[in-house]
């Protein structure tokens, strides 16, 4: 097998132990055992850990943005953004490892707002934003830094989920969906334009 498929299938490995058990559970050895590879082997693809989890991170965001994209692509606007909050409440609740992991833990490599986020660097995002730059394009929202709004609205979500998965909201999966339904529409009516603004 050539280098970039071995490279591949290192990810993958890396990526399904961080999905099952957290980023804790990545270590060079235990990836390598389950490549068929030794650990040495790993450092001719990837120089230490936090590059390999580096890889991990843009596959799996690259990964989460064509997924979302592709879903979001129909319907009018706010079923678009509402498809683009469960996309991202499925990937949240149904991989906490990773989704702590891209969104919550510091890492080296991690990007930071804002000068990271900007032309399309942090894909899941940008698929936020490419909807806030098309509502402040057609007038559905107020013109304002497309960045910055969608940080807010993501904010938002991002904190509810975090208080989720701890433990401290005490409602089932549904009802907490739906808290987070009429938290981010509650944020977007207050970015609607109104005639005079």
């Amino acid at each position: 097998m050539n280098d970039r498929g071995t490279a591949g299938r290192i990810v993958d490995v890396a990526r399904r132990i961080l999905v099952e058990e957290g980023a804790g559970a990545v270590s060079m050895r235990r990836v390598g055992d389950a490549v068929g590879i030794t650990a040495m082997a790993i450092y001719r693809h990837y120089p230490n850990r936090d590059a390999l989890l580096r890889a991990v991170a843009d596959r799996s965001a690259s990964d989460l943005a064509t997924m979302w994209t592709e879903r979001a692509a129909s319907g009018d606007w706010e079923e678009r953004a509402s498809a683009a909050l469960d996309d991202f409440l499925d990937f949240a609740l149904g991989n906490p490892h990773l989704y702590r992991f891209l969104v919550l833990e510091s890492w080296a490599g991690a990007r930071r707002f804002p000068e990271d986020f900007r032309d399309g660097q942090g894909p899941p995002f940008s698929v936020v934003t490419a909807l806030v730059e098309e509502g402040m394009s057609t007038g559905r929202l107020r013109a304002d830094d497309p960045l910055e709004v969608a940080m807010v609205i993501t904010s938002s979500t991002q904190g509810l989920v975090q208080q989720y998965l701890s433990g401290r909201m005490g409602m089932d999966e549904p009802d907490f969906r739906g808290l987070c339904h009429r938290s981010m529409w509650r944020i977007v009516h207050g970015l609607v334009r109104n005639n005079g603004s």
